[in-house]
C-alpha cells in the first residue's frame, strides 16, 4: 500500500563559488496539480524544465517552489592613492602656512578626502560571469530534483499515516454496517405490528374497505422499510474501498467519489429506518463516513 498525501515540505541548498542557493518546496491539498515557482531575476528560463520535473512526480496538490540566491561579498583591499595624498598634503600645508595659528593637517582628515583611498575589489569579466551563471543554474536544477525527491518522501510518509487511519475508520464503518444489518433484520417484525395497527385503524373508519386497498397499503409500507439493497450496496462499496487502499497510488479522486456513494446509501438507510435503534446506528454510520471523507481529502 503506497498512499501519498498532498501535504509535505522539503529544503535543499548548496553553493557555487561565491553564490549560495536554496530551495524550499511546500505542498498542500488541491483538486488538481498547481505549481507556483518563485525564481530570482535571470532564472526564469529554468521554469519549463522544473515544471516538467515536478509534473512527472506529482499528480495533485498546490505546490510552491521558492529559489533563493545569495552572493557572498568578496573581500576587497583598501589602498592609498599616493599621488592624490601628496597633492592633498601639499595643498593642506600651503593653506596652513597662509593662516597664522592654524593647526597642522591631521592624517585622518587627509585620508577621508575623496580620491585618497581606493578599493581594489576584484572585478569579473562578462564571460566569467556568464559561465558562473550557467553553473549556478545547473546546480540549482539538480538541487530542485533532490528537493523534489525529499518532498515525495515526506508526502509518502504522511500518506502511510493516513492509510492506517483510513483502515481503522473502514473497520469501524464495517462494524456499524454489521450492526445495522442485524437491526434491519428485526425491522419487519416492527413493521408488521405497525401495519396491523394501521389496517385495524382503517377498518374502524371504513369497515367495507376493499381488500385491494389494504394490500396496497401493506405493500407500500413493506417496500419503504426494506433496506437490504442499501446494505448490500454499502458492503460492495466497502470492498471497493479496501481494494483502492491496496492499490495505493493516485487513488484520491476515485476514493473521494466512492465515499460520496457511502454517504448516499447511508442517507437512504436512515430515511427508510422504521426503528429508533436502526436510525441511531445509521446516524453514527453517517458521522463515521464524514470522518473518512475528511481524511480522503488529503490523498493524492
Amino acid at each position: 500500500m503506497t498512499i501519498a498525501s498532498m501535504t509535505g515540505f522539503a529544503r535543499e541548498e548548496g553553493s557555487v563559488e561565491t553564490i549560495t542557493w536554496s530551495w524550499e518546496l511546500r505542498s498542500v491539498n488541491g483538486r488538481g496539480l498547481e505549481l507556483r515557482f518563485r525564481l530570482p531575476p535571470g532564472m526564469d528560463a529554468l521554469e519549463p524544465k522544473l515544471r516538467e520535473l515536478a509534473g512527472s512526480r506529482l499528480k495533485r496538490g498546490n505546490v510552491t517552489a521558492n529559489l533563493s540566491l545569495r552572493r557572498e561579498e568578496t573581500t576587497s583591499r583598501i589602498s592609498v592613492d599616493h599621488a592624490a595624498l601628496d597633492q592633498a598634503l601639499h595643498l593642506a600645508l600651503s593653506l596652513t602656512a597662509r593662516i597664522p595659528g592654524a593647526p597642522a593637517p591631521r592624517a585622518e582628515a587627509l585620508l577621508a578626502l575623496p580620491g585618497v583611498m581606493r578599493s581594489n575589489a576584484p572585478t569579473e569579466t562578462t564571460d566569467a560571469q556568464k559561465a558562473l551563471d550557467i553553473t549556478v543554474a545547473e546546480a540549482a536544477t539538480a538541487g530542485f530534483a533532490r528537493a523534489l525527491d525529499a518532498l515525495c518522501l515526506a508526502r509518502t510518509a504522511e500518506g502511510e499515516r493516513i492509510g492506517a487511519v483510513l483502515l481503522g475508520q473502514l473497520d469501524e464503518i464495517t462494524a456499524l454496517h454489521t450492526q445495522a444489518a442485524a437491526e434491519a433484520a428485526l425491522q419487519p417484525m416492527a413493521q408488521r405490528a405497525r401495519m396491523i395497527e394501521n389496517v385495524q385503524a382503517l377498518l374502524r373508519e371504513v369497515p367495507a374497505l376493499p381488500e385491494e386497498h389494504i394490500a396496497q397499503e401493506v405493500s407500500l409500507l413493506a417496500s419503504k422499510s426494506d433496506v437490504r439493497e442499501e446494505l448490500d450496496r454499502l458492503a460492495a462499496h466497502f470492498e471497493a474501498a479496501r481494494a483502492l487502499l491496496a492499490e495505493g497510488l493516485n487513488i484520491g479522486r476515485r476514493f473521494d467519489f466512492l465515499v460520496q456513494e457511502f454517504n448516499r446509501e447511508a442517507n437512504t438507510l436512515c430515511s427508510k429506518s422504521a426503528t429508533v435503534a436502526l436510525t441511531a446506528t445509521g446516524l453514527r454510520l453517517k458521522a463515521c463516513i464524514e470522518q473518512l471523507r475528511e481524511q480522503v481529502q488529503n490523498i493524492e
